[in-house]
């Protein structure tokens, strides 16, 4: 009897890689382990055909998308009887339905999107109501949020062409399909599915983040260093997070979390999300939850390839900054509070000074911007005009929202700072289509990767952060935040015991290896201890910034101790560096935390059609 794994992705990334989600799916259902296991994927989610730059970006060749059925688009490769059950979808819900296959990686896989923005009114209203009976989201509560209303209104007409899609013979199979509700977004799909057809599917939330976490991170002065103590005291307390911080009603995403305590599954992407999840309440508090981390990039670099990539990411950097500088820094990036780019800036400055005196420098690279979709070619042309991306103004299609403030910042650091510079590059892709006619020819985003000589990191936020730790393999320093989630992967790939607490295995990871350097935001010093959860919540801005100020100066000790100026301090952190991403690969993540966390045994074990 043959055995099908299907499992379906619900995603608001399953068109258009836009950030943290989509990075995941890129490894993780390319990962050999996944294809080998995983006989069927499909990604679902919506998408807007009236949006010019995300349809830019949908069937631009680089996203290697072949549709099979688009009637909006006049595509019909696919079976005569598909075609007619997946036009009756679009009339009976009165949206849009594209389906194909796109590139994750360097497999391909099924996507199903929706784009519901003319969907019949009555339709999404019962949906809202049956809702409301089966989960208690009270939809009337968030309902004029636009985040909130487009999640839920693609949710059961995607349901209805997923069943078309899979064909009842996959959906009563030997092992019932998956759908993995990637964080708050993914959800909805749920949702129909429960409604529609009741103990059809196994279900998964993964937890990329804690939604309800992030705003009170952001939100307040003190972020990290209040948010973390105030958690560590109260998992010493009887307390939730609604009774630390009160009534969370006008979150939609915290209403829709609490929901998904109701999966059969789930998982989280690192040991901070565990916590924070058992912090939202007693539901969650007794749940199972398993670890799946995310991946890192482990393909072997030789010392030639990565000095190659240097050479010409230096090249660049100098028609950038002035100078050719003696080390480039990156930090690729979306840009919002939780990255915490300022704290780039204070390290940077304190690294100016240190690197003055050696007669060297360096140019600090931040590739983020504001809009992931990012800026049309046209749009591009048009900044070029003022020199863009070297100098820039403020308005659309240059700089808006962060990339304002953040602009003002970089110009300040840069009149002041004597061996260093701060580039920002507010458009992704590090591609001449995407930066225009001023980028060299050749030079690509893997040139970043491997070229540079330290990746930034220092969030306020951060469950995992793969960009973070991307360049481990290339021989570079990673400098990420004590509160990053990789850093619980790479204590387990270091061979750390896993009972240790959390601020040990983090101190003992900056022992045993050089290519990592940790900034302590999180940890009081003595004249700042706090006794229970209630003195913690008093820590703000200026207790903040005062532990950023003492971690500023001892990184940037540590990172000018650390720059490999020789090839063969160089090939060391390669050779660390390689070792280290190879137990920490996609390969690993798929294999042996992921598919055993799904209940997902090798093909050659018996059949069943219950879970594990």
């Amino acid at each position: 009897m043959t055995i099908r794994r299907i499992l379906i992705h619900a995603t608001h990334e399953a068109g258009v890689k836009f950030g943290g989600i989509g990075a995941v799916l890129d490894g993780l259902l390319s990962a050999q382990s996944y294809l080998e296991q995983v006989d069927r994927s499909l990604c679902v989610g919506a998408f807007h055909a009236d949006n010019p730059v995300e349809m830019e970006r949908l069937f631009s060749p680089r996203n290697r998308l072949a549709v099979s059925y688009y009637s909006s688009g006049g595509i019909y490769d696919c079976t005569p009887a598909l075609r007619e059950r997946l036009s009756l979808i679009e009339q009976e819900f009165d949206v849009r339905v594209l389906y194909g296959r796109r590139a994750f990686g360097s497999a391909t896989h099924e996507v199903l999107l929706i784009d519901p923005s003319t969907i019949k009114p009555e339709r999404l209203s019962n949906f809202h109501y049956f809702v409301w009976l089966r989960f208690g989201l009270d939809s009337s509560r968030h309902i004029t949020n636009h985040e909130f209303a487009a999640n839920m209104a693609h949710a059961e007409p995607a349901f209805a062409a997923l069943r078309v899609v899979l064909g009842e013979s996959e959906i009563a199979g030997d092992y019932a399909p998956t759908i993995l509700s990637h964080e708050f977004m993914g959800l909805p799909l749920w949702y129909a599915a429960e409604l529609i057809a009741p103990g059809a599917f196994d279900s998964a939330f993964v937890a990329h983040e804690v939604a309800s976490v992030r705003p009170l991170v952001e939100a307040d002065d003190g972020h990290d260093t209040r948010f973390y103590n105030v958690l560590r005291a109260a998992q010493h307390s009887d307390v939730y997070l609604e009774d630390v911080f009160g009534p969370q009603l006008w979150n939609f995403k915290h209403d829709m979390l609490k929901t998904a305590a109701e999966c059969n599954h789930v998982l989280a992407v690192g040991d901070l999300v565990v916590d924070e999840l058992r912090f939202l309440g007693p539901r969650f508090r007794n749940k199972r939850i398993d670890l799946v981390y995310n991946g890192t990039p482990s393909k072997h670099y030789s010392l030639d390839a990565v000095q190659a990539s240097a050479a010409r990411l230096r090249d660049y950097a100098a028609s950038l900054a002035g100078f050719s500088p003696t080390f480039v820094f990156s930090h690729a990036t979306r840009l919002v509070t939780s990255k915490a780019l300022w704290r780039d800036l204070h390290v940077l400055e304190q690294i100016d000074e240190q690197l003055a005196a050696r007669g060297e420098s360096a140019v600090l690279i931040l590739l983020s911007s504001s809009r992931p979709e990012g800026r049309t070619a046209a749009q591009v042309r048009e900044n070029e005009q003022h020199g863009w991306p070297r100098e820039h103004r403020i308005g659309w299609p240059d700089l808006i929202d962060l990339e304002i403030p953040l602009y003002a910042a970089i110009t300040a650091f840069n009149a002041r700072a004597r061996a260093t510079r701060a580039v920002l590059i507010n458009q992704f892709g590090f591609t001449r289509d995407r930066i225009g006619a001023s980028f060299p020819e050749g030079l690509t985003f893997d040139d970043l990767r491997r070229g540079t000589d330290l990746e930034f990191g220092q969030s306020i936020y951060e469950p995992f952060g793969i960009a973070q730790v991307e360049p481990l393999s290339t021989g570079a320093l990673c400098v990420i935040s004590d509160v990053c989630g990789c850093l619980g992967f790479i204590s387990r790939a270091l061979g750390h015991d896993a009972s240790d607490g959390w601020e040990v295995r983090v101190r003992r990871i900056e022992e045993s290896l050089p290519n990592l350097i940790v900034t302590h935001y999180t940890d009081l010093p003595a004249d700042l201890a706090v006794q229970g959860w209630r003195m913690a919540m008093y820590l703000g801005q200026n207790e903040r910034e005062s532990i950023e100020r003492s971690e500023a100066q001892r990184a940037a000790g540590v990172i000018c101790e650390r720059l490999p100026r020789t090839p063969e301090a160089r090939q060391a952190l390669l050779d660390s560096g390689y070792a280290l991403a190879q137990r920490m690969s996609w390969d690993v993540v798929a294999g042996t935390q992921l598919l055993p966390a799904l209940g997902i045994r090798p093909h050659n074990t018996a059949p069943g059609r219950t879970w594990p």
